[in-house]
């Protein structure tokens, strides 16, 4: 795709008119690779500097460019955070930033259980839901999740719609399951370079590697893996002053 030419003949100020082109062409991706340099939008759009620099101005404004002196001008891409309070679906965390969450669903199928065995507290041999996820924020890739689940369990899971939304919300669908308790654990990792590349993830970025045993009345109801790109997520623990006062004194005592 072309810079569209603004209109000579429209009411709409030039600038105005490379704004909205400019708007467009970041919406399709097509600015991703590397965004334009002045020069190149005043030769592309045929128009002066100052109305070039008026548009950047604008989308600057709304949040959508970075310009630094010495590093030029890059897209304000969001970034993703977080709380670790409680359990969380990373979702509704996109959603929570106004882009579209949705997943490709890479594999759902029954499986041995294998490695995931002890985490479910099943038999190597048993069988087990397994699902990948290549998860997406807007059009771009963020996070690969592989789950193991108890087929005893979560058999119904493989007629389900698991291309959006959270596992936990069709395991209580369709599988009469809440998830009530669980744990993490979360570490850097360098991926594979066929994980960095369905990640779309540069060079020099490495990833979260995030374990997770999901409990549901006592029971394990899922294991799973996730790589989520370190360059757009980020991890937030909050605590206050009594709550580590109490901690303090219940560990004298």
């Amino acid at each position: 795709m072309t810079a569209r030419l603004p209109d000579r003949t429209s009411p709409l100020p030039l600038w105005s008119q490379v704004l909205e082109d400019l708007r467009r062409r970041v919406a399709l991706g097509e600015l991703d690779a590397g965004f334009p340099t002045e020069e190149e939008l005043t030769r592309d759009y045929a128009v002066s500097r100052h109305t070039v620099r008026e548009a950047l101005r604008r989308l600057e404004a709304d949040g959508l460019l970075v310009r630094e002196r010495g590093r030029g001008t890059t897209l304000a891409r969001p970034q993703f955070e977080q709380p670790l309070h409680a359990l969380y679906s990373l979702a509704r965390t996109v959603r929570s930033t106004g882009l579209e969450e949705r997943s490709d669903v890479r594999a759902l199928r029954l499986v041995p259980a294998g490695e995931a065995a002890e985490a479910l507290g099943v038999e190597p041999h048993a069988q087990v839901v397994y699902l990948e996820r290549l998860r997406h924020a807007g059009e771009e890739p963020l996070a690969l999740d592989r789950s193991w689940l108890p087929a005893d369990l979560a058999a119904p899971m493989l007629g389900a719609e698991l291309s959006v939304g959270s596992v936990y919300d069709v395991l209580a669908d369709a599988c009469g399951l809440r998830v009530t308790g669980g744990w993490e654990r979360i570490r850097p990792l360098n991926p594979s370079d066929d994980e960095r590349r369905l990640l779309a993830l540069p060079s020099h970025e490495a990833v979260f590697g995030i374990e997770r045993l999901a409990l549901a009345a006592g029971r394990a109801v899922e294991w799973r893996h996730s790589l989520v790109r370190g360059d757009r997520y980020s991890f937030l623990a909050e605590w206050d002053e009594p709550a580590l006062a109490v901690k303090k004194t219940t560990a004298r005592s």
